[in-house]
């Protein structure tokens, strides 16, 4: 999914990389494209906020462009949706229930849909497109591309290229992001799987593939990274 947060309170302090000097940037709402990288959100142990995720297909219904244009990127909300952006904000701040906040968001972000004729920008989506996410994202990223594309009658070169000219991502990369996910549920539950039943369960190959993969998704070799959460859990 695309996410996109609206801070309730202080600017959201957000870098795009974890332990790696990457500069913060502040936001009062931002949103992010599909990503193989962890993004850090810092706050002092405090945060209340809101957070939308949207599909690809969402994304180009509210945004008005392809999730591929949003793709490693996190981009202040105003910037995408003008004032509306910044009413979302506004309104959401304002109100003082659940409710209200999400009636506000709702009616906002239909607006958003309509002011771009929403339907329309969607006839410009090969329906191969949606259907390769939806296999994909079925499978926890366990399938073969070629065999995706080879159900949907395109060549595995051609999907590749449709797929990243909307999603952002190749398939490939989508299906290791989406085994990555798959492995960071089981690591994060509040009894964890040895990682090598982490790998093996998520659909890994071996546990060194799991942990070239977290290293490159998180910035840290897995056993570091759990210790950094346990740190975080406590204090």
């Amino acid at each position: 999914m695309l996410t996109a947060v609206i801070s309730l309170s202080d600017p959201l302090e957000v870098a795009a990389g974890v332990d790696d000097g990457s500069p913060v940037t502040r936001f009062d709402g931002v949103a992010g494209g599909l990503m193989c990288r962890s993004v850090a959100i810092h706050h002092d142990g405090r945060q209340q906020g809101v957070r939308v995720s949207l599909t690809p297909l969402g994304a180009r219904a509210v945004y008005g462009m392809p999730a591929a244009a949003l793709a490693h990127r996190l981009v202040p909300l105003d910037e995408l949706l003008g004032a509306l952006g910044v009413e979302l904000v506004d309104r959401l701040r304002a109100a003082t229930t659940w409710t209200a906040r999400f009636a506000a968001l709702d009616e906002l972000l239909l607006q958003a849909v309509g002011r771009g004729a929403g339907g329309d920008r969607m006839l410009r989506v090969r329906p191969e497109v949606p259907e390769a996410w939806r296999r994909l994202v079925a499978a926890r990223g366990r399938v073969q591309v070629g065999a995706v594309a080879a159900e949907l009658g395109w060549s595995r070169r051609y999907l590749t290229e449709r797929f990243r000219g909307e999603v952002g991502l190749s398939p490939k990369t989508f299906a290791r992001v989406l085994r990555f996910e798959h492995a960071h549920e089981l690591a994060t539950a509040h009894d964890p799987l040895p990682w090598a039943d982490v790998a093996s369960v998520s659909g890994y190959a071996d546990q060194a593939h799991l942990v070239r993969d977290w290293r490159e998704f998180t910035g840290r070799p897995p056993t570091v990274w759990r210790r950094g959460e346990v740190l975080l859990g406590t204090g």
